[in-house]
């Protein structure tokens, strides 16, 4: 085996532990977005399934495309490159910096699969409530009614200090539903958990529309969420597939 096709089999083991080390279980919603933008031996940036302008006037297309096509692409381009620097200093048994490419790693990798996700999970026709039945009740069994989910939601990612992410995950554990914050994307992160519905309160993410106004960009957001989408996701979580 020469050096290139060592470096191009360590760099797909180094994807793998990469995912895991973001705490994305094996039949999550997550470990299939990572399997999906895996190609060629890297991760690749996804295509959207609607228009940049698809989700006006909730989120503008010139935010939407320079949130795809740069910011995003430069999570993809930063994963890439920490996995195979991290791969690089297995072919040549030196850890020195592996700190650094270790919290790269992390960061862009969880910038790549949460973006994933999130393009995901809004739609042209999103809004609304949940119309399905198992979510609906798993929602009102973890946070008392769907108004309290969305005044808890709202609440966690506006509160979110810096740049990070508003997420509601299912906790496999206890079978419920579960918010939480994570800061630069890799930071406070709940690690047995599956996300479900994550908004990205990164300012690159609505700032040329809402300015400072993170409340009003989280509003809505909501108005472009795909409950359908996240109930097809949280069976998937809740019967372990």
């Amino acid at each position: 085996m020469n050096r290139r096709e060592y470096l191009k089999k360590s760099f797909a083991g180094a994807a793998v532990l990469g995912a895991a080390s973001l705490g994305l279980p094996a039949n999550s919603f997550a470990a299939k977005v990572a399997a999906d933008t895996w190609h060629n031996g890297e991760y690749v940036l996804p295509e959207l399934n609607y228009a940049y302008d698809a989700l006006e006037p909730h989120i503008d297309a010139q935010t939407m495309e320079l949130h795809h096509s740069r910011h995003h692409q430069a999570y993809v381009n930063g994963l890439n490159t920490a996995l195979s620097r991290l791969a690089e200093a297995r072919e040549n048994d030196d850890f020195s910096i592996v700190k650094h490419w270790s919290r790269e790693t992390a960061f862009h990798g969880g910038g790549h699969f949460l973006h994933a996700m999130f393009w995901e999970i809004m739609s042209p026709n999103g809004g609304g409530e949940p119309r399905d039945t198992m979510l609906r009740n798993a929602i009102n069994r973890s946070f008392g009614s769907y108004v309290g989910f969305k005044r808890h939601f709202k609440a966690a990612s506006n509160a979110v200090e810096g740049s990070g992410w508003g997420i509601m995950a299912f906790e496999p554990n206890s079978g419920n539903l579960v918010i939480h914050q994570a800061e630069r994307q890799s930071d406070l992160t709940l690690w047995v958990t599956q996300p479900l519905v994550m908004v990205d309160v990164w300012e690159h993410a609505y700032y040329l529309r809402y300015q400072n106004r993170r409340g009003e960009y989280v509003d809505n957001f909501m108005e472009v969420l795909d409950w359908d989408k996240v109930a097809e996701m949280y069976e998937a979580a809740a019967s372990g597939r």
